[in-house]
């Protein structure tokens, strides 16, 4: 019994010592897969358009959404030069790594827009930034050697960077918005840099940015400083919240937000051809159908003409308002309804009823009278 009482000690001491030293060495492997970083490796090096390859990923973040890409003109040590313009994005893959930072996908092969020599691109889509590139030779597609690099020397941003510039009137309208990238980098390598290339991008949203290759034209000496001025230019009508980002020798150097309004101008134009459009349409309409309107004969209906006067006075019934009138004395009317029986262009003497020579109607003391009575 004492010595199990004895030995029990030991044996737990000795199980302590054996599982801290193994702790012990699987600490700097870990620290190495870490530093590592993300990792990308295909099932095939060589594929043809039309077929497909399954990537796999190690090293990134769980649950992080990731884009795969084929893209030509670049090296998983210069990374994309020509960025997502250089990719086959119509034929791209979405993955979500898995609890331990792994995916695996098959992804199918299409000739990128630019030459070789090409690789998968693999990029996150959201949280922090990181990429990692494996080679893929694609069967077919021509092939043109890389721009070479300008000396060995390294840049670093200096300053903070800006957007120097401002919409006008035809902004407002839907032209393309347009603003200067400045920043000061610096020579931070043994080695001139002659002419270097930069990459800016922009990106809106959740989406990848748009790659645009630029050279800047001078000389950076080692140890020394120089500012830098690069165009920038959004696509027609392009609105929200943007990302502008600086890319050197495959890594980000800089990045500044650029909010763009939004070009009521169209907006208005659209709201105006609406109100016109249907209007104009309308008063066509109806002077068609006016003019095609089959028209009333007779004097019932409505004449589009000038109206002719004398020939409606001639219609227009006479009035007299003294034959309308009715006289109250009996002698009037019938000395009105005598006069009334001679014609206007015969006179009392050319009457065909009367009797030549009699200028007046009989009286009493005529000799026929006379002797009748």
């Amino acid at each position: 019994m004492n010595r199990r009482h004895r030995c029990g000690p030991r044996l737990w001491a000795a199980a302590l010592v054996l599982v801290t030293a193994l702790g012990l060495a699987a600490l700097p492997l870990r620290a190495a897969s870490a530093a590592e970083g993300p990792a990308v490796t295909l099932s095939k090096s060589q594929a043809g358009t039309g077929g497909s390859i399954t990537v796999s990923g190690s090293g990134w973040r769980p649950k992080t959404l990731l884009m795969m890409l084929i893209c030509g003109q670049s090296e998983p040590g210069r990374g994309v030069i020509g960025g997502t313009n250089s990719c086959a994005n119509a034929d791209g893959r979405a993955v979500t790594t898995g609890d331990k930072g792994t995916f695996s996908k098959k992804l199918p092969v299409a000739e990128p827009p630019v030459p070789c020599p090409c690789v998968v691109h693999v990029a996150t889509v959201t949280g922090d930034k990181a990429q990692a590139d494996a080679v893929l030779k694609v069967a077919g597609h021509p092939v043109r050697a890389l721009p070479a690099q300008s000396g060995a020397g390294k840049l670093s941003v200096l300053s903070d960077t800006r957007l120097d510039g401002s919409s006008g009137v035809l902004t407002w309208f839907g032209a393309p918005a347009s603003r200067t990238f400045v920043f000061t980098v610096g020579n931070v390598g043994s080695a001139p840099l002659k002419d270097p290339f930069f990459q800016v991008g922009t990106s809106h949203g959740v989406f990848a940015p748009q790659w645009e290759d630029q050279q800047w034209r001078g000389t950076i000496a080692p140890g020394r400083k120089a500012q830098i001025k690069l165009p920038v230019e959004l696509a027609s009508g392009a609105h929200g919240n943007y990302l502008v980002s600086l890319k050197f020798g495959g890594k980000v150097l800089a990045e500044q937000p650029w909010g763009v309004g939004r070009p009521w101008g169209v907006t208005l134009f659209w709201i105006l051809l609406c109100v016109v459009v249907p209007g104009a349409v309308f008063r066509i309409g109806m002077a068609v159908v006016d003019r095609l309107r089959p028209r009333r004969s007779g004097g019932a209906g409505r004449h589009r003409g000038a109206l002719h006067f004398p020939e409606l006075a001639a219609r227009r019934p006479k009035f007299h308002p003294r034959t309308a009138r009715q006289p109250d004395d009996p002698t009037e009317a019938v000395t009105r309804t005598t006069t009334t029986t001679a014609l206007p262009w015969f006179t009392p003497d050319t009457d065909p009823g009367a009797p030549a020579g009699q200028l007046s109607a009989p009286s009493d003391n005529s000799p026929t009278t006379k002797g009748n009575t």
